[in-house]
């Protein structure tokens, strides 16, 4: 079996996948220089978490919109082509792309969530690239509830800044994942430069804090697969950042959402 044989039956399974070494130098430092534009010059959607004047977590949105570094990785890299085979889609959609970077002694832990019920999208085949510039030992790294994605049941939303739930979504809130970690198959790895996870939107993840030396810089991409529409969102929605010009049920399209990866053009 190929390794991304190996990596869709993983991700089919378990909703998430590693692939080792799946980017080179290249984009690596091209990434790398993204982030350091990005960390001087933040976007109307950049945050920074934690205690006031200690704000070591720092996450953005959107970059590609603004950045040629960024824009090249989404149109160029080998992520849109990686997401469809992982997902088995014959096409791939670029949905957004997001900057999270935790500072060393970074305490601010990125609560247990589901990824699809904080946006307008339906659908299975959408998943996440999470892809570390810097190493990411498995005590900092993502950590995941193993076939989380087959639960069938969307959790509502929280907003990382302060873990407030979101607004009038009807959806119940998840379980407590980190008091009960026994009770659950809890997948992480040690992720190096150039290694990524790709992820089913409806798996729950988490992440720790980043108390150790070293800075933790990923760059995660959102792609949309065969069956993935634009859903009208009921209460508050955090993606898209702005309301497309879509109506409820169509595929994802135009500028904004270039459709970057066919099967048939492989």
């Amino acid at each position: 079996m190929s390794s991304i044989e190996q990596a869709r039956a993983d991700y089919e399974k378990n909703g998430v996948c590693i692939l080792r070494g799946a980017f080179d130098p290249f984009w690596l430092a091209l990434i790398e220089e993204a982030v350091d534009e990005a960390l001087e010059n933040p976007g109307p959607h950049a945050e920074r978490y934690g205690p006031k004047g200690a704000e070591l977590f720092f996450g953005d949105l959107d970059m590609w919109t603004r950045s040629p570094g960024f824009k090249k990785f989404v149109l160029s890299s080998p992520a849109a082509e990686l997401a469809g085979q992982i997902m088995g889609a014959s096409a791939v959609t670029f949905l957004y792309d997001q900057l999270l970077v935790k500072e060393p002694g970074s305490q601010e832990r990125t609560p247990w969530h589901q990824d699809q019920p904080y946006w307008a999208v339906s659908g299975r085949q959408v998943c996440s690239i999470w892809l570390p510039v810097d190493e990411a030992p498995k005590e900092v790294a993502l950590e995941f509830v193993a076939g989380s994605h087959k639960w069938g049941q969307a959790f509502n939303p929280a907003h990382f800044a302060d873990g407030s739930p979101y607004e009038g979504t009807g959806l119940p809130e998840l379980p407590d994942i980190e008091a009960a970690r026994d009770e659950y198959e809890i997948l992480g790895w040690d992720v190096e430069p150039g290694d990524c996870l790709i992820f089913q939107a409806m798996i729950v993840h988490g992440a720790p804090g980043n108390a150790r030396a070293g800075r933790r810089r990923v760059l995660s991409t959102r792609w949309l697969g065969d069956d993935a529409r634009y859903r009208e969102p009921q209460g508050e929605v955090a993606i898209p950042t702005t309301k497309p010009d879509l109506k409820d049920g169509e595929p994802f399209s135009g500028p904004l959402y270039p459709t970057v990866w066919r099967a048939n053009a492989a």
